[in-house]
């Protein structure tokens, strides 16, 4: 009997498992730990998640233990845990899609959502534009323009935390006060703008120039018009079947899980990344409440419980912020966190005012809408990805997010105690039953 002189290699995706596995457990572990903590100081859990991925990355764990990180996350893992991201990414994006709801309840309320959104983007805009075009030599990779530099840095600064703003919303009781219906029709319309943006920049950057970039321009709209002229219609019955049963059945939820895959790899073909597919799949989903609600209850959790916090985390494996140490690196920083705080929160509490808001309540408003959160966060992860800002500005625009995040709930609660809120309240409601007694 001849005996085997070797041994069978291990299967080699038996090893990566069983490396991907012991990451996503930490992953988890520190997520849920940093976001009970963020609930604890009264903050929104995905701001405790969003210092979870930073605290996992370079600046902090692989400094103080760079061993154990380079072990808990070698190089075979980190394209796992883009992937992953990724799929989470699109699902999400899908189900803010799929949340929006514009239809105004009240006479002229679209009207003034529109202008709130005007008046939040539109000086974020500039003011991030121009900061791009001052920072420009400082933070710019050679192969990207001006124009497209300071355009991204303006986008990304326009942006609004709509999930994040539609949970504090939802908690304190404020959805259906006009002042909350407001706030949430313009955060949608802002974030919206600010993809559009985001489409654009990619199209061209991906393109030999702005000639080169009108085919996936093309093809992005195309795709757009078929999602919400085609496949909207024929989702509909399925819309219909799950408001009357009130539940997602095995066939709809393939369709569902389906249609925003689909969507993503197709608009990763064409050369926009997945999150715009996801984002057009979930416009595409029926308008109707009990099947948002539906659809909402089914993927919401997972997601946003194992999907979001890998994303995070490899958000911040790409995150050093030593990169940013220095006077002019700070002053650089100073002047973006400007620049995107005082477009928002002062450019949307001046819009309140002028429809006739108090000051208190065109503060409080400025303060939620000036919340990035998780959207920025995906927009400059396509930034990176597609190689239109390096890492310094990255890691900027990381804290920035960080940042307003933290301050949205405190400044809100500054400019409209809890005293001051409820009597703003209960008079918001009574005025909305006198205008519309149906």
């Amino acid at each position: 009997m001849t005996v085997l002189a070797h041994v069978t290699p291990p299967d080699p995706n038996l090893a990566l498992i069983l490396k991907v596995l012991p990451a996503l457990v930490v992953i988890l572990i520190v997520a849920a730990i940093c976001g009970r903590l963020a609930q604890m100081v009264m903050q929104p859990r995905v701001l405790g998640e969003m210092v979870a991925g930073v605290l996992l990355g370079p600046t902090f764990f692989g400094w103080l233990f760079p061993d154990a990180q380079a072990a808990l996350f070698p190089k075979e893992v980190r394209p796992v845990l883009y992937v992953l991201s990724t799929i989470g990414l699109t699902l999400y994006m899908f189900l803010v899609g799929a949340g929006l709801d514009h239809s105004g309840r009240t006479p002229g309320e679209v009207r003034k959502a529109s202008a709130l959104a005007v008046s939040g983007i539109v000086p974020s805009l500039l003011l991030g534009f121009g900061a791009g075009l001052l920072l420009y030599d400082l933070l710019s990779l050679p192969d990207v323009s001006a124009f497209q530099f300071a355009l991204f840095v303006g986008g990304a600064l326009s942006l609004t935390a709509f999930p994040m703003l539609a949970r504090i919303l939802y908690e304190r009781g404020l959805e259906n006060t006009p002042v909350g219906r407001l706030t949430l029709i313009a955060a949608s319309i802002d974030d919206a703008l600010a993809w559009c943006i985001l489409a654009v920049l990619s199209a061209m950057h991906l393109g030999s120039g702005p000639g080169g970039a009108l085919p996936t321009i093309g093809l992005t709209a195309v795709f757009a018009v078929v999602m919400l002229k085609v496949v909207a219609p024929l989702l509909r019955p399925m819309g219909a079947n799950v408001a009357r049963t009130g539940r997602l059945g095995p066939t709809a939820m393939y369709v569902v899980i389906l249609v925003p895959l689909t969507a993503g790899w197709l608009t990763d073909w064409i050369g926009v990344y997945s999150v715009f597919g996801g984002f057009l799949a979930g416009l595409a989903m029926p308008r109707d409440p009990k099947f948002r609600e539906a659809l909402h209850g089914r993927m919401m959790e997972i997601v946003s419980t194992l999907l979001l916090p890998t994303f995070f985390t490899f958000s911040g494996l790409n995150t050093h912020l030593g990169g940013i140490a220095g006077g002019a690196m700070l002053l650089a920083f100073g002047l973006i966190l400007l620049a995107g705080f005082c477009g928002k929160y002062f450019g949307c509490a001046l819009a309140m005012k002028g429809m006739g808001f108090g000051w208190r309540e065109s503060y409080a408003v400025g303060a939620l809408m000036n919340a990035r959160g998780l959207m920025i966060l995906i927009f400059i992860n396509i930034g990176l990805a597609q190689g239109m800002i390096n890492q310094e500005l990255f890691a900027m625009l990381v804290l920035v997010a960080i940042l307003t995040t933290a301050g949205a709930l405190p400044l809100y609660k500054l400019a409209l105690p809890e005293r001051l809120e409820t009597r703003s309240k209960t008079a918001e409601v009574s005025e909305l039953v006198r205008s519309n007694p149906s």
